[in-house]
């Protein structure tokens, strides 16, 4: 915003700008122009106290007019008050004048110094530039500048260096001061919730029983749930309100209740001294983020590795060292980032952050496919970061299913002891909750019974203030009874202790894991979380595209478990035996056996057919066998007849191609294929498909898996006839 043009009041003379010589810098043209005087002071702080400064430097106006300036020509620039000059983003005063002096608005430039307009080298040398350039004048106590001579030129961009290094110079000493202070652990401005800092400087324990209690009650359900929104969903739920010092105001020290949010419980698990830990440098500015804006502050977020200072057991303590540390790894492994394992989500993919790829070692990515949502892991490191292929993917159910059952069996010697556990846990968590209930009634009482004594000690004749302490008394009343009213609700859901039939439920459902695994109250978020507690990963190798997949589970506490499970393909090449099926069924179709019993001998032998199908059947034996060219070529009733000019009977395509017909026939419903159903029963598909068409299809199916997507392929696909 453009500053307003005022008439500056006479102030007292200042020192001279130079004698006579500034008639030789001085032209008509430059009076002409505008006079800016610029004013800041970098602190609000100086600007209320060194108010001097403030009146010297306003004074400027009245140097202006008798260098020969009109005083509706004169501008006053004082939009940066209380801003630093070591950079201009800030400065909308500053920005404004470098505009003017581009725009030869600018006669001269009037700061009681120099290092008023600028204490960055950078922003200094672009505003020479530019009055060198434009003709414009830089006056300051001691004279007159013409950026444009080369000695003035030369003066001004030594006395903006000294300005830079003077600004750095009292940085360096204002840090090394602060720096000595903060390792003898002694620079504590502020002290966070369940702390009181007292006016000798020591640091103690909120002397409030309830605001300690709900500070360790925060970190006994982090580390029980593992994420800070469930802590969040948890406080909110019980309605726990955390208890904070006013830190400044006319109430500065007394204790408010406030809701919680996860900005402030995210500080709480963060903050070392919650482990009696001094800590200086937490938050380190970076230039590079600095510059970039984000944030503005350019302070980032350091490992302890990295502290300026780091003093423990300096302050009595709510957890110890050990347990902020595994906060602190939880927090980072709950972000959302490939290299983490994250939060627990709702998904049906139990092992979702858990699945490495055994072939590159990356963790394997979760996929959702079809209309029933079927997840399935995917390990695309090598496609996205080095544009090579995938490495590997697989269904997840059979994934899924072959972990618990090993996670299962793991726990089933441990039900006794868990279901001991569950029930003091529950015993714990009710009487922890109970507390907090008894420390509000008894805050509530309190409250009530202080609004009565102060009602009592008021003169009776003095109703201006009776009348007020009166509503005060009732209100607070109201407010003890309504708590009380919820005490009573909370009690009758959850009794302090778990009754007979409760602890005869719980043994049965820790003596039947499974069945408590599949209950419908269980949710995929608790099974997941189970599998946490007892795994750290599960390593996937398939090999190659057969079925056959090698699966390592590694335990908490270091030992692992190795099998292997098999899983559905999609193709009859891709089973690892393949040629042996082929071999046997041809052998056994010699011998004279129907394609029945050929499927019922296979299935005697162990053996499984493609896809998720878990025996053979009729059908897929003489599939099989008109693959290997050893059954009878089946046709439709009608033949060729009702067939146009390149049209093909679905069947009778796909053998052609050379691919499944239950994939051609996907493609036909995703609208890759055209195709018509006769309006005669039965109502076959009839596909068109010329000698072009053809080959075009059969280049479609020998691509890898997954090298086209939908969209790709329709805007490669040719329009279609029909």
């Amino acid at each position: 915003m453009r500053p307003t043009l005022v008439t500056p009041v006479a102030r007292e003379p200042i020192a001279d700008f130079g004698g006579e010589l500034w008639a030789e810098k001085i032209h008509a043209w430059h009076r002409e122009r505008l006079a800016v005087v610029y004013v800041r002071q970098s602190t609000g702080q100086q600007v209320r106290t060194h108010q001097e400064s403030g009146r010297l430097q306003y004074g400027l106006t009245a140097r202006a007019q008798a260098l020969g300036w009109a005083a509706d020509r004169v501008v006053v620039i004082d939009d940066d008050q209380g801003q630093s000059g070591s950079q201009a983003e800030s400065r909308t005063g500053f920005q404004w004048l470098v505009s003017e002096v581009s725009l030869a608005h600018v006669g001269i430039i009037l700061g009681s110094e120099t290092s008023r307009l600028a204490r960055s080298n950078k922003d200094w040398h672009q505003l020479l530039e530019l009055c060198a350039l434009f003709g414009t004048l830089i006056a300051d106590l001691d004279g007159i500048y013409d950026a444009a001579q080369y000695n003035d030129r030369l003066l001004l961009g030594l006395k903006g260096a000294m300005s830079e290094a003077e600004l750095h110079i009292l940085k360096q000493r204002l840090n090394r001061g602060r720096l000595s202070k903060a390792r003898r652990g002694e620079l504590l401005s502020a002290v966070p919730i369940g702390y009181v800092k007292r006016a000798s400087g020591e640091v103690s324990l909120d002397p409030d029983e309830q605001v300690q209690h709900v500070v360790r009650l925060v970190f006994r359900k982090f580390e029980e749930l593992g994420t800070l929104n469930a802590v969040l969903r948890y406080l909110v739920q019980h309605h726990i309100e955390l208890g904070i010092r006013e830190r400044q105001g006319l109430g500065k020290g007394e204790l408010v209740w406030h809701r919680p949010n996860r900005m402030t419980l995210q500080n709480v698990l963060k903050n070392p001294l919650y482990a009696g830990a001094y800590a200086y440098g937490r938050r380190q500015v970076d230039l590079r983020r600095q510059q970039a804006g984000r944030p503005s502050t350019g302070r980032v977020t350091r490992d302890p590795a990295t502290w300026y200072v780091l003093l423990k057991d300096r302050f009595p303590a709510y957890i110890s060292w050990e347990q902020y540390e595994r906060n602190l790894a939880r927090l980072k492994a709950n972000q959302a980032r490939a290299e983490e394992v994250g939060a627990v989500r709702h998904g049906a993919a139990l092992l979702a952050g858990l699945v490495v790829c055994g072939k590159c070692g990356a963790r394997m990515t979760v996929r959702y496919s079809g209309q029933a949502a079927l997840p399935g892991y995917w390990c695309t490191r090598q496609m996205s970061d080095y544009g090579g292929e995938s490495c590997q993917q697989r269904a997840g159910l059979c994934l899924d299913q072959f972990v618990r059952r090993q996670v299962l069996a793991a726990l089933e010697p441990a039900a006794l002891e868990l279901s001991f556990e569950a029930a003091q846990h529950l015993e714990r968590e009710r009487a922890e909750l109970e507390r907090v209930w008894q420390q509000r009634l008894e805050r509530a009482a309190y409250d009530v019974e202080r609004a009565r004594r102060q009602y009592q000690l008021v003169e009776p004749e003095n109703r201006l203030v009776a009348r007020q302490l009166e509503r005060e008394w009732e209100e607070k009343l109201r407010t003890q009874q309504h708590l009380q009213e919820d005490y009573e609700r909370f009690t009758h859901t959850q009794p302090r202790l778990l009754s007979a039939a409760e602890r005869v439920a719980i043994r049965q459902l820790a003596a039947d894991i499974p069945a408590l695994w599949h209950a419908a109250t269980t949710t995929a978020a608790e099974r997941k979380e189970i599998l946490r507690q007892v795994l750290t990963r599960v390593m996937v190798d398939v090999h190659g595209e057969s079925e056959r997949v090698h699966v390592r589970l590694e335990w908490v506490g270091g030992t692992a478990t190795e099998g292997e499970l098999i899983r559905p393909v999609a193709r009859w090449e891709q089973l690892s035996y393949y040629p042996q099926v082929c071999q046997r069924v041809i052998t056994l179709a010699a011998e004279g056996l129907t394609a029945a019993a050929i499927a019922a001998q296979r299935n005697a032998e162990g053996y499984r057919p493609p896809k998720r199908r878990e025996r053979f059947g009729q059908a897929g034996i003489l599939g099989l066998l008109q693959r290997l060219g050893q059954g009878k070529e089946r046709s439709h009733a009608q033949g060729r007849e009702g067939l146009g000019p390149h049209e093909w009977w679905l069947p009778e395509l796909a053998r052609t191609i050379g691919m499944p017909a239950i994939t051609l026939h996907s493609w036909l419903r995703r609208g890759w294929v055209t195709g018509r159903q006769p309006e005669q029963v039965p109502r076959h598909w009839i596909l068109w498909a010329d000698a072009a068409e053809v080959e075009r299809l059969r280049q479609r199916h020998q691509r890898p898996r997954g090298y086209y997507t939908r969209r790709l392929w329709i805007e490669e696909t040719p329009e279609l006839p029909g």
